[in-house]
């Protein structure tokens, strides 16, 4: 069965089915990388290193303020894909129109936490004075635009439930040339700031979300939206947050970890800041092969159990598994032969590329770990046990990372320790979920 661009993943060949979907998913990554790498290039080249920091040290608050919504709005795409699979059109178009409303109140919440509490929170993490302002500036323009990303991603979400990865590709394409053209007439022609760079990326979110609800109004299909089937569900509510809280839980942990991890980078300086924000770029690109295949494995495994197709289920999830790891490996690889050229293209500052050197080549060469334990978390979030990978991630990405800096940095004052806490802790939760996953009954 295929209608139209939706995908029912519970036939045909596993291997096909799963690199169709997860090649535009790869594709599209890749463009939106465009929208933060953009900015970075076009700031870190026009505006210099200051600028490049200001915006580089946005990116952990940014994931701390929206992966709680991101989180959460996975629950509707595990629901929806589970309904899809089954062929149950009502409940497709109840969770549909669920997930449609959780997105405007995820909307309306993260402007106001956002706009507000920016200031406030940037001070907590130590950012330095010389670039405070400027990150103040940034941030509080893109929260003012969470319509346009939150909206845009409950709509991907909705297409993938239902194994559409190509519209979302062709979206991602026109709206990252729009962001890139926008980046370069406002900072580089008009010779704007900082903050014109967040404006460039919401104007070109709302642009990709736009595109996506004339796709999902136009559709023919289960999973139209329809403006008066828009309402509080509170039952279908329920679910959506059942399944999605433990991951938006999750995403909040890490990101509050990894803003304790930026707190301490930023106690080395701006040049520091550069250097590893540089990377956090580069590393974005790497992580491409993992995302493509942990969202065809969530997809893949949630509609196959929906249609009872439980053998396909572990066989699909093997696939998902070996080429996401393979794939991250090969991209660390690369990445640490060549971590210096791409540190350059950032910012040719010595001491930003030395930073930035040294970031890339602790962590490139263990991505296949990161790619285990985002697998593994798919997997089992496809299967409906959301609840695993929130607790494994808490302990190993947050517990133990937040442990080892307060304590290791009281005793010694290294970057390097900042450096390693990564591939540690990616090496310990992906033993803890080889264990699981080996042992438990997960279906």
């Amino acid at each position: 069965m295929n209608k139209g661009t939706a995908r029912l993943m519970s036939e045909g060949s596993i291997s096909k089915c799963m690199l169709y979907f997860a090649m535009p998913i790869f594709l599209g990554n890749l463009f939106q990388q465009l929208y933060s790498v953009a900015d970075s290039l076009i700031v870190g080249n026009f505006l210099g290193s200051h600028a490049l920091a200001a915006v580089s040290s946005s990116g952990n608050l940014i994931f701390l303020m929206v992966g709680f919504f991101q989180g959460i709005s996975m629950g509707g795409g595990i629901i929806i894909a589970r309904y899809f699979g089954a062929r149950d059109q009502e409940n497709v178009e109840r969770a549909v129109h669920a997930t449609f409303v959780f997105g405007l109140i995820a909307s309306v919440l993260l402007t106001l936490i956002g706009v507000v509490f920016t200031p406030f929170i940037l001070e907590l993490m130590g950012t330095p004075e010389s670039v405070l302002q400027d990150s103040i500036t940034y941030l509080q323009i893109f929260f003012a635009g969470s319509l346009g990303f939150v909206m845009y991603n409950i709509f991907v979400g909705i297409l993938q439930a239902v194994g559409d990865s190509k519209s979302p590709l062709r979206y991602l394409i026109i709206s990252s040339l729009i962001n890139v053209a926008l980046d370069l007439l406002f900072i580089g022609v008009m010779g704007y700031g900082v903050g014109s760079a967040a404006l460039a990326t919401i104007i070109s979110q709302f642009i990709s979300a736009f595109l996506c609800i004339l796709k999902l109004t136009r559709t023919t299909e289960m999973y139209k939206i329809r403006f008066n089937k828009i309402k509080m569900d509170v039952e279908m509510l329920g679910i959506i947050f059942r399944l999605g809280l433990p991951a938006g839980l999750q995403n909040s942990m890490i990101s509050i970890a990894n803003v304790v991890v930026q707190s301490n980078i930023n106690s080395f300086g701006e040049m520091a800041m550069a250097g590893c924000g540089a990377y956090s770029k580069i590393e974005g690109f790497a992580f491409l092969p993992i995302s493509s295949f942990t969202m065809a494995i969530t997809t893949f495994v949630s509609q196959n159990l929906g249609a009872k197709e439980f053998d396909r289920v572990k066989k699909g999830a093997k696939f998902g598994v070996i080429c996401s790891v393979v794939l991250a490996q090969l991209v660390g690889i690369l990445t640490y032969l060549f971590a210096s050229e791409l540190i350059q293209a950032f910012d040719s500052n010595p001491e930003v590329v030395v930073y930035g050197v040294g970031r890339a080549q602790s962590s490139a060469l263990f991505y296949c770990l990161l790619a285990y334990s985002h697998c593994i978390s798919s997997i089992l979030r496809g299967a409906g046990k959301t609840k695993i990978p929130m607790l494994v991630m808490l302990v190993c990405w947050c517990l133990v990372r937040v442990s080892i800096l307060s304590y290791g940095m009281s005793v010694v004052h290294s970057i390097q320790l900042v450096y390693w806490v990564y591939p540690f802790t990616w090496a310990l939760s992906s033993l803890v979920f080889y264990v699981y996953y080996k042992k438990a009954n997960w279906l």
